[in-house]
């Protein structure tokens, strides 16, 4: 059932009065709903620990106000009981209490359908050039074969991963530690606003927050539970990403982790959670193996069978390889990406068009899609 107008009010209130993951005031919304725990907190009625320190934030608070803003930022508010809320965030004992009040959520994809099949891929923020470009790759590819991939905007793998995903038209989600109205970091501002519009950017604290180090630790919970299995591709022993891994096993999702160089600091934590039971990963074939219905067309793949794109010639495959999944191209943007010429470039789609790999219109060139006859 849709939340009520009341009901999202009061949630919207809640989400500013308590910090992320508050179990004692998720609790009191499970058992007495929000908008008696809200009513209580304003009348000073609340029988509970924590009602003085939810109350420090009364003189603050307009939710009316915050709805608003994230309406004016191209947002809306997503409740438990809302069709677009990921039913995969109703978590069991004994994290039910630890459930988002609500999402804040920016973009016009349905967070919902877009995360029914997706896989998470975090790691460090000091990444390598190994590990940025692994993330990348493997979130490229995964997004090729319609997963979506979740990451928590960070400089680093999590920005690789992004980036790797909207590079051929696929869907990505940013769960932010911070208002999802906010650019955090400030040099992401160009990246979330091409997320906001491609994807989603995801986050329970109301618009305006800022980020701590605490909120950051508890985001992390989100992306492992929205996530059919999480991959870390980079991490020192002790990480954030490592603890969304460890959130992950926790909720019964699958744990991954890229090898790296044994003589990388940053590659440490992936060795460490191989040791402990996490699966080893080297491509997206691994991953949809690990967590999809797909798996048997990624192990065909890894066994040598043919693939449509086997046949084609150096130059067909460059620009095939430069085609986005979704959102159509022009020919000057396949010329920019490819690094070929214009006439190189329009002979490759003719070929790429005739053997079913590409279809043209009006918009522009993008792969075309398998039910078309690929």
């Amino acid at each position: 059932m849709k939340a009520t107008d009341d009901e999202r009010l009061a949630r919207a209130a809640l989400s500013r009065l308590a910090e992320p993951g508050d179990e004692e005031l998720g609790g009191l919304v499970l058992r007495d709903g929000p908008v008696a725990v809200w009513r209580g907190i304003e009348r000073g009625s609340l029988s509970a620990k924590g009602l003085l320190r939810w109350r420090t934030r009364l003189v603050d608070l307009d939710p009316q106000a915050d709805l608003a803003r994230i309406q004016a930022a191209g947002g809306r508010l997503v409740c438990p009981g809302d069709f677009e809320w990921p039913s995969q965030l109703d978590l069991p004992e004994p994290w039910a209490r630890q459930r988002p009040l609500a999402l804040w959520v920016r973009g016009d994809v349905d967070l919902r359908l877009a995360c029914l099949r997706s896989v998470a891929v975090v790691g460090s923020r000091a990444a390598t050039s190994y590990g940025a470009s692994v993330a990348t790759e493997l979130a490229a590819s995964l997004a090729e074969k319609g997963w979506t991939v979740v990451s928590g905007a960070a400089y680093g793998i999590d920005a690789a991963a992004h980036r790797g995903a909207l590079a051929v038209g696929g869907i990505t989600v940013a769960v932010l530690a911070c208002g999802a109205d906010v650019s955090y970091p400030r040099s992401h501002d160009a990246l979330l606003r091409r997320i906001a519009d491609e994807g989603v950017v995801v986050s329970e604290l109301p618009p305006g927050s800022a980020p701590s180090r605490m909120r950051f630790l508890v985001r992390n919970r989100i992306i492992a539970a929205l996530s059919r299995g999480t991959v870390v591709v980079e991490a020192a022993l002790r990480s954030g990403a490592r603890s969304t891994a460890g959130h992950a096993g926790h909720f019964g999702r699958e744990v991954m982790a890229v090898p790296g160089p044994v003589t990388s600091a940053l590659s440490a934590g992936c060795h460490e959670s191989i040791r402990e039971g996490a699966l080893c990963v080297t491509g997206a074939a691994d991953v949809i193996e690990a967590v999809g219905v797909m798996g048997g067309d990624a192990v065909e793949e890894r066994r040598g069978e043919e693939r449509p794109t086997d046949r084609l010639d150096p130059d067909s495959l460059q620009v095939f390889e430069a085609l986005p999944a979704r959102r159509p191209a022009q020919l000057a943007g396949l010329v920019r990406r490819s690094g070929l010429d214009p006439s190189t470039v329009l002979r490759c789609l003719g070929a790429l068009q005739r053997a079913g790999l590409a279809e043209g219109s009006d918009a522009g060139w993008r792969m075309r899609p398998p039910d078309c006859g690929t």
